[in-house]
């Protein structure tokens, strides 16, 4: 049984978690009317009246969801009102955008702003003059519930009697225009230029309904409504007219919840229509719904169906609609919903609402859509007269919505776990109406098909229908077994209640709750479990009790056992009973699991069998389950000795034959009813059971069988368990089952049992069983399935004979009778689908026929041309049903004929290649399908399928076959079926398939994501975003993806009891391992798309909710998360006593500095980590009003020989006799919040909040939240013309840290930001129009506000000097006293009020300095000044301090990465992480390195003493200024650019480009004191050639693959400036020449390309961000070059060589390693030491692990293997003599290797790529 998901909106979205549960406890609403004008643009604007009861008299604030909807004003009782409108999920953001790191920071506001958003986004303040009048009554909401059954209230709602309030009417004017969510405008485009522009509402998330409409938003929020709606009198361009009237064969309707009231003109637009409804029950706004658009109504009226009386007044009024040019699909499809009305209320009372609609509309989110008497569907729906298949779906979508209006819309789950109870309902009598349309057969086999899979899914993953303690939805993975059990366990309820007494079932119980809920007796119409199951008791007076233990507050479902004997003696049927709890044994163990899913143990209750006895008749018995095993004595009623042969029913059988033989038609009649298959010519003729291969029951058989007592027997016979059932009883008995018993169940059961003994009478029952007529056809089309289990080899494929009987009834006969079926030709006659049954049954048949396998997997060959044939052959002109669903069985047959079933097989030696060993005839069969497959596609692009299956068949096909590695996986073959303009279950076909190639390429990546973020069709964004995740588990398991798990050896493990913990251990390390694979691998977690777009697209407004977490979700596997630093949380406490001004020694001082604007500084540091240090207690310095402007104390107090820790958790070794000053904080003083340690007052500190809370939630302020970047925001003069920078995020930081003494600071820091933006950004610009918005904001809430003063004077920094004098060796940083400290010098340009410092120690000796000097922008760089001079801090120094960590690791890193001969001074290295951890950051975070790097301009070679510099911040600080970093004499190696980037290559006869603002001059430096030297790394030409060929490959590298010429590219004085130019091809031409050596000459000349590029061509022009996307390139491919190991080409060659050397017969004597024992030489490794011995299976793996750094270590390798032969054996012997003949062989075989692979590269040198007019380096 399909399930449809109706009256609520469920996706797979994270939202239900905060479905809308709560609304305003103090008011609530009573009745709201809506008037809207529908623009089919995209626009709908008008305003809504909301009638609101108070409840309280303090009532203040109304709080409103309202999204997506623009406000303009808002009236409460005729008097304007002010209102704050936020919706927190279109303004997220996180603190590093570009990051796509910073994803778990989006994840966790999104549901911050999900639960924020709850409360309401709108804000109404109730006027004083609106008065809050009581009406002087009490009334209760809820009565009290009986005392005997205590029921849980409804939410939002309160049992207490309340006052009555009058009502108040709030007046909100909106508009909306484009909507995301909630509304659907479907829209004519260039890709499909023929829709028809309509509109409708849709439930694309959980909270839609106020994506629409101001409300409040809750499913137990109902009023009454009324709507008004005013649209365009048709859509037409050119319409008709006639007598002055515009006329129009398709005038624009409103389709609407609630009944028309009217339709008029409009009495000031004649070119307008005016469409009131009025809906008088009460009803959520989430059922509320409506459609417009140009649509074609059909009446459904009561004489339309047969068998309903056309008088019958009281059917209310039906009415379907669909846009124009369906009118046909939709009379042939919705004409039977009035029978489905009918049944309802004739069962179930009368309709709850005045009429119902059904609205056919594009595009929708959901399958369909259930409001208020409205039904908004799919077209997919609609299906023509001619269909067949579809008419199943159709029937069984609308039923169920027109359900749903009792029983979801009407009645209400009262809380979430109640919602098992609503859907079970709707989905109950859904079945009911289709048990009466289609019969009581088809509703029993789809019980059973569903019974089925509940048990299949129900294993313990599962929790209960019903959790009363969880008051969330169910989550979405869950949601659809709720749907698929609950109908079954009511079904099973129904069972149970109908054996209890006198009652007739849940028959009488439905009825009574749908009056109560229209009578208004069940409170506000919210049903719970508890009701239910009390009327329920009430009607039948059962006790329940178990049963809903079992069934509906517990999971699992019992496995049952059974097992029957004769009992001669007692005359009775000894019956076995035993019964598992599958569920229950998953988590014995698991309390926790157990406590939260509630398995049930065992299972109870009474379970009904019936044995056929010997003379026929059936007998019924109970059998009571009370353990988990019993045994069981059940009563015989027939005589032993009356065995069936000789009873009179036996006889009376013989004598009815006997007659229907001679033409007695009641005879025949009547034993049709005793055996379905008499009649039957092919048994009753001696030469067509010869034909047909009958088999026959052997003597021995017969005498078994009529020496058996009974017919046979049925478990659970009337269908009353949810369990699956084994029960064991010969062949024979099943087979009477299978013919005697005419329920589909038993049938069913039957054949399940006898396909599991196959033999020669099981195959002939099966093909009776699928010839006689008399069978259910679904149990028919089940009986030609089982036949497959018959056609294998011992019975000589008699199951395959009997399919390909079966299916010559509809085709030509063949000349010759005796025709072997296995070579015949089966040509199909023109198809006739007039039978429907014959029609499912002939497609049963195909399908079966397809699954026929050899033992090694493979089809037959006839199967496979039988397929082919049916294709080619097909027929359909005569026929008056659609044969589009049968071409698709056959293809998908095809498609499953055509792939083993038998893994492939794989050399021992290499298993990773796989042997193709398909015949000519399999390749000839394989290209016949293609060909048909292809021109079906063809011809369905010509001539459409009903929405297109035949094309989505042949997209399945052909992935399959692709999948299996029988065709190439080519995506482009899929392209053009995913762009827009095909039908959309076309597109989600072809991306399933595009998604199985390599997708994560980065054009396709970037094409996936692009559809993901604005494709136009909903359904494409949400399953493309989805499947993009799911997709690369599918590629890692298919082989497409290697996963770096290691296949662990075969071991032999002794059971210790814990081997499911460990299954458990190894399943989640795989997952980690995947993980982990997927963000190292190149190709994926490293893709710069993934990187780039990911964050974009999640943090756009407008991208759909779905779509969003489906991106989180990718971004959570793809990219490791940056751990947020958790929020801090200070008391300040005045301490008992006063601090002494010595403290004990070697504690670890943490000060704590002024905030920083929120942002994440990137860098190869440590990531807020505090670097381990011993553990002991720390002194916190807590700020005080009393401390200076920089927040450090005044007093001093000696600290010798501490650590300083900084915030990023850095640690500086403090020396010996540095002062720190501290003050002590007074007991009596009173704690001052941080934010007011300025000196601000706290009513200027609330107002300077609220107003940047003002300015933040503008959407125009985002260009002033962070700091500007010039790299990222493409600024790069701004510090030249911007002295004073400033934004909101420091604005923030500086109030937080008490840097504004009052609010006319603040205010000056605002118009300063302002004056930046003005005076930088040119007029008209973004930036003007965003801050004409965002200055009527500052202007309304500063226009109270007095004048403000000039702003105070702000300070400038100067710099600050440090000196750490040499410490003696600590365990935590060790130092060595022979080598003196460096000092650090910090200096900010300007003048400044000095302060007093530490004074330095003095030890003798002025030890060798690190200077860090901090400067403004300039061209050039000032001297130094030298003074000391203190600092007051305005969060600088903060970003100082980080500065010179990370410029300390970088040095670190450096020297490492480029094997320095001698180390650094230990003390002037902080302890911060370990190497590995660094470098393993560095590899993952490549981004994060780039932006922490310094800056990547080329520039002179530093001087021999001193290495220089410039670093310019990644994230924006609130200073302007370079860094220089001047380190002791010690000069680097060649400068590599593995390990470090940012050093660029010496060019002593090139000039820096001068690019932007900055260029720096050389500062002389001291001579250096150590001698210097250079290590260079010899090239590896293969590596560097294929780094080359990398680089032309990309689009950007065209201009940089010739020579410049100054004429052909417009660059008349390029070589003027450019002195020394370089180009690829150039480059590629030395490679050839051996004119490298080493990879730093190969790289200097790299870096040229790039240095003469950025110097000729200006900053931010085209070619230079070519050469930023190549040197990026280049530098990641460059990285790889430096690793050992060998080159993946080749690597490719050598396996390859050996691929063929292993083939080679020469080789046999080489291909296993020597086993002396079994070759008899135990003195071998006496001679060749093991350690020596090689062979081709080591030689092979060690080539797989890359055991190999160079092609020449294989060759050494397999040198010592053939010298070792010959060592051995001698060289005159006969191995020594295949051993040299071996070499020969190596060598010969190198040597052809090598000539193919240059005449590949003489001719890859021949093409040169396309070259553009620019100028470039």
């Amino acid at each position: 049984m399909q399930i449809y998901v109706a009256d609520f909106r469920y996706t797979s979205s994270p939202y239900i978690l905060f479905f809308l549960l709560s609304y305003s406890p103090l008011a609530f609403t009573s009745h709201q009317n809506v008037v809207l004008e529908i623009d089919f643009a995209g626009a709908l604007w008008g305003y809504t009246d909301i009638l609101i009861v108070p409840n309280d008299k303090f009532l203040r604030t109304l709080h409103l969801h309202c999204r997506q909807c623009v406000v303009h004003s808002v009236t409460v009782a005729s008097h304007r009102a002010e209102f704050v409108q936020y919706d927190p999920l279109a303004n997220l953001t996180v603190s590093t955008p570009q990051d796509v790191h910073t994803h778990p920071e989006l994840k966790r506001k999104i549901y911050s702003a999900l639960a924020e958003g709850d409360e309401g986004e709108l804000s109404i303040a109730i006027p004083k003059e609106v008065p809050l009048k009581v009406s002087g009554s009490f009334h209760a909401s809820i009565a009290a519930s009986e005392a005997a059954t205590p029921e849980p209230q409804t939410p939002g709602t309160s049992a207490l009697p309340t006052l009555e309030f009058a009502p108040i009417t709030v007046h909100i004017e909106y508009s909306i225009r484009n909507p995301s969510d909630g509304l659907a405008f479907v829209r004519p485009s260039d890709a499909y230029p023929h829709r028809v522009p309509h509109v409708y509402t849709t439930p694309s998330s959980p909270d839609a309904a106020r994506c629409w409409v101001p409300c409040v938003d809750s499913l137990w929020e109902r009023c009454t409504w009324d709507f008004e709606f005013v649209v365009p009198r048709n859509l037409e361009d050119s319409p008709a007219t006639i007598d002055g009237d515009v006329q129009s064969e398709h005038p624009t309707l409103v389709v609407c919840s609630g009944e028309l009231v009217e339709q008029v003109a409009h009495p000031y637009n004649s070119n307008k229509t005016i469409f009131t409804f009025s809906q008088a029950t009460p009803t959520s706004v989430q059922h509320i719904g409506f459609a417009a658009g140009p649509f074609h109504i059909l009446p459904i009226s009561a004489g339309d169906v047969a068998g309903d009386d056309p008088g019958n007044s009281l059917q209310p009024l039906m009415h379907s609609f669909c846009l124009p040019g369906r009118e046909t699909q939709l009379a042939a499809s919705v004409p039977f919903v009035r029978q489905a009305m009918t049944f309802f209320t004739t069962e179930f009372g009368s309709y709850p609402f005045g009429s119902h609609k059904f609205v056919f509309v594009e595009e929708p989110s959901t399958l369909r859509f259930d409001a208020s008497g409205l039904t908004i569907v799919s077209v997919d729906l609609l299906h023509g007269e001619d269909a067949i298949d579809q008419v199943y779906e159709t029937r069984q979508a609308l039923s169920h919505g027109l359900a749903c209006q009792w029983i979801g819309i009407n009645i209400l789950p009262k809380t979430w776990s109640d919602l098992w109870l609503v859907n079970g309902l709707g989905l109950y009598i859904t079945g009911l109406f289709l048990r009466k349309l289609l019969g009581n057969n088809e509703y029993r086999f789809r019980l059973k098909k569903d019974m089925e899979r509940v048990v299949e899914w129900d294993q313990g993953a599962m929790p209960p229908l019903c959790q009363p303690l969880i008051q969330d939805p169910p989550d979405s993975a869950v949601l659809p077994f709720i749907n698929l059990k609950s109908p079954l366990v009511i079904h099973i309820l129904d069972r149970r209640l109908c054996k209890s007494g006198t009652s007739l079932g849940l028959s009488r119980v439905l009825p009574k709750l749908f009056l109560s809920a229209i009578s208004g007796e069940l409170q506000h119409n919210a049903l719970s479990t508890s009701h239910f199951l009390r009327t329920c008791r009430k009607v039948s007076g059962a006790d329940l009790t178990s049963f809903v233990d079992q069934w509906i507050y517990g999971s699992g479902c019992p496995a049952f056992g059974f097992s029957a004997s004769f009992n001669r003696k007692k005359m009775a049927v000894e019956i076995t009973m035993r019964q598992d709890a599958p569920a229950w044994k998953g988590y014995e163990h698991d309390e926790v699991r157990r406590t939260l899913l509630n398995p049930v143990p065992f299972f109870e209750g009474q379970m009904t069998i019936r044995i056929h006895e010997a003379d026929g008749t059936p007998y019924e018995h109970v059998l009571d389950i009370r353990s988990a095993f019993k045994r069981y004595e059940v009563p015989f009623n027939t005589k032993y000795k009356r065995v069936r042969r000789n009873t009179k029913r036996y006889l009376a059988r013989q004598a009815a034959a006997q007659a229907a033989a001679e033409g007695d038609a009641e005879a025949a009649e009547a034993m049709g009813m005793v055996d379905m298959g008499f009649g039957l010519e092919i048994w009753e003729k001696e030469k067509e059971r010869e034909n047909w291969k009958v088999a026959d029951w052997t003597e021995d058989d017969e005498q078994v069988m009529s020496g058996a007592t009974y017919e046979w027997i049925r478990m659970d016979a009337d269908f009353e368990w949810i369990a699956t059932i084994e029960f064991t009883q010969p062949d024979f008995m099943w087979v009477s089952q299978l013919q005697r018993d005419r329920d589909v169940v038993a049938q069913l059961e039957a054949l399940r049992a006898l396909s599991k003994m196959p033999n020669a009478i099981v195959s002939s029952t099966f093909t009776k069983t699928v010839l006689v007529t008399n069978y259910f056809y679904r149990v028919r089309c089940e009986a030609a399935l089982t036949l497959v289990k018959c056609a294998y080899q011992q019975l000589d494929f008699l199951g395959l004979f009997h399919l390909f009987k079966l299916f010559l009834r509809y085709c030509y006969e063949p000349e010759d009778p005796q025709q072997d079926l296995f070579t015949h030709s089966y040509v199909p006659r023109p198809n006739d689908f007039s039978d429907i049954a014959e029609y499912f049954v002939r497609r049963a048949i195909v399908k079966a026929i397809s699954r026929i396998r050899f033992a090694n997997g493979k089809c037959p060959t006839i199967v496979r041309q039988f397929l082919i044939d049916q294709l080619k052959y097909n027929d359909n002109t005569a026929n008056s049903y659609t044969d589009a669903f049968y071409i698709c069985t056959i293809v998908s047959a095809l498609a499953c004929a055509s792939v083993s079933t038998v893994p492939p097989e794989r050399g021992e030696l290499f298993p990773t290649e796989v042997k193709n060993d398909q015949t000519l005839e399999e390749a000839d069969l394989l290209k016949q399908s293609l060909s048909e497959v292809d021109r079906y596609r063809s011809m369905d692009r010509l001539i459409p399928s009903p929405h297109n299956v035949v094309t989505m068949a042949t997209l399945e096909f052909r992935f399959i076959l692709s999948v299996a590695g029988l065709i190439p996986n080519d995506p482009r073959v899929y392209f053009p079926l995913t762009r827009e303009g095909n039908y959309t279950q076309v597109r989600v076909a072809a991306f399933d398939a595009l998604f199985l190639t390599k997708w994560y390429t980065s054009k396709i990546m970037r094409y996936i994501l692009a559809v993901a973020a604005g494709d136009s069709s909903r359904t494409v964004r949400r399953h493309v975003a989805r499947n993009a995740c799911q997709s690369l588990a599918l590629l890692v398991s298919m082989g497409e993806l290697k996963n770096s798990v290691k296949e662990s050896e075969t071991l032999l493990i002794e059971e210790d009891g814990s081997a499911q913990d460990k299954v458990k251990e190894s399943k989640k390390s795989e997952v980690d391992s995947l993980v982990r694979a997927l963000r190292k691998d190149k190709e994926v977690g490293k893709n710069e798309i993934v990187r780039e777009f990911l964050l974009p697209i999640a943090l756009a407004p407008d991208t759909d909710q779905d779509v969003r977490w489906s991106i989180i979700k990718l971004a959570d596997v793809l990219v490791r998360g940056a751990e947020e630093a958790p929020p801090k949380l200070s008391i300040h406490l005045p301490p008992p006593t006063p601090v002494t001004d010595t403290p004990p020694p070697l504690l670890p001082v943490k000060i704590p500095l002024p905030p920083k604007p929120s942002r994440v500084i990137k860098s190869g540091g440590p990531r807020n980590t505090p670097v381990s240090t011993p553990v002991t207690p720390k002194i916190r310095l807590v700020p005080s009003a009393h401390m200076g402007a920089t927040g450090l104390p005044s007093v001093s107090t000696p600290i010798v020989g501490q650590s300083m820790i900084n915030k990023q958790g850095t640690t500086f070794q403090t020396p010996a006799g540095t002062k720190i000053k501290v003050k002590q904080k007074n007991k009596d003083t009173k704690a001052v919040p941080k934010a007011q340690s300025g000196g601000m007052p706290s009513f200027d500190l609330k107002a300077c909040r609220t107003a940047l809370q003002k300015v933040k939630s503008s959407k125009h302020s985002n260009l002033f939240m962070q700091p500007v970047d010039p790299v990222r925001d493409r600024a790069p003069n701004y510090f030249e013309i911007i002295k004073n920078p400033m934004d909101i995020s420091t604005m923030t930081a500086k109030l937080e840290a008490g840097m504004y003494k009052e609010r006319f600071a603040f205010e000056a820091d605002f118009r300063l930001m302002i004056r930046n933006a003005k005076t930088y950004n040119m007029p008209e610009s973004v930036f003007d129009k965003s801050w004409a918005r965002i200055n009527n904001t500052i202007d309304m809430k500063s226009a109270n506000q007095p004048k403000p003063m000039p702003p105070p004077p702000v300070p400038i920094h100067v710099k600050t000097v440090v000196v750490l004098p040499k410490t003696p060796a600590t365990p935590i940083a060790p130092t060595a006293a022979a080598v003196s400290t460096p000092s650090l010098k910090l200096k900010i340009g300007g003048n400044f009020t000095p302060r007093a410092t530490p004074p330095a120690p003095s030890n003798g000796s002025a030890p060798p300095k690190t200077v860090i000097t901090v400067k403004p922008k300039g061209r050039k760089p000032k001297p130094v000044d030298t003074t000391p001079a203190p600092v007051v801090d305005d969060g600088s120094f903060d970003l100082l301090e980080e500065v010179i960590a990370i410029e300390k690791e970088k040095e670190k890193l450096v020297a490492s990465k480029k094997q320095r001969p001698f180390a650094a001074p230990p003390e002037a290295t902080a302890p911060v992480k370990r190497k590995k951890d660094l470098l393993d950051e560095l590899e993952e975070d490549d981004e994060i390195l780039a932006l922490a790097s310094p800056s990547k301009k080329p520039s002179k070679s530093p001087q021999p003493g001193v290495i220089e510099k410039e670093w310019r911040a990644p994230s924006p600080a609130k200073f302007s200024g370079s860094i220089k970093i001047k380190k002791p004499p010690i000069l680097p190696p060649a400068p590599e650019h593995t390990a470090s980037p940012e050093v660029k290559p010496p060019a002593e006869n090139r000039q820096p480009p001068a690019k932007g603002k900055e260029k720096e001059k050389e500062v002389a430096s001291p001579a250096p004191t150590r001698a210097s030297f250079t290590s260079e790394t010899p090239l590896n030409k293969v590596r560097a050639r294929e780094v080359l060929k990398h680089l032309l490959k990309l689009p950007e590298a065209a201009i940089f693959s010739r020579p410049v010429d100054p004429i052909q590219d417009g660059c008349p004085t390029y070589f003027d400036e450019i002195k020394n130019p370089m180009d690829f091809g150039t480059m590629m031409h030395n490679l050839n020449s051996n004119k490298y050596s080493t990879r730093e000459e190969f790289s200097r000349d790299v870096e040229l390309v790039f240095s003469n590029c950025r110097l000729f061509n200006p900053a931010t022009t085209y070619p230079v961000q070519c050469a930023d996307v190549v040197e990026r390139a280049f530098k990641r491919e460059w990285a790889r070059v430096a690793e050992k190991k060998m080159a993946w080409t080749e690597k490719r060659s050598l396996q390859s060589l050996m691929t063929t050397l292993v083939k080679d017969p020469l080789s046999f004597v080489f291909r296993e390693p020597v086993d002396p024992i079994a070759l008899g030489i135990p003195q071998y490794h006496d001679i060749i030491p093991r350690k020596d011995a090689r062979d081709l299976r080591t030689v092979r793996q060690k080539l797989d692990a890359d055991k190999y750094e160079t092609p020449e270590g294989w060759e050494a390798d397999m040198d010592l293997m053939i010298r070792n032969a010959i060592h051995f054996n001698g060289e005159e012997s006969e191995v020594g003599q295949i051993a040299v003949a071996f070499r020969e062989r190596i060598k010969e075989l190198k040597a052809q290797q090598g000539q193919k692979k240059r005449k590949e590269n003489e001719k890859a040198g021949g093409d040169q790529p396309a070259t553009k007019k620019v100028k470039l380096g």
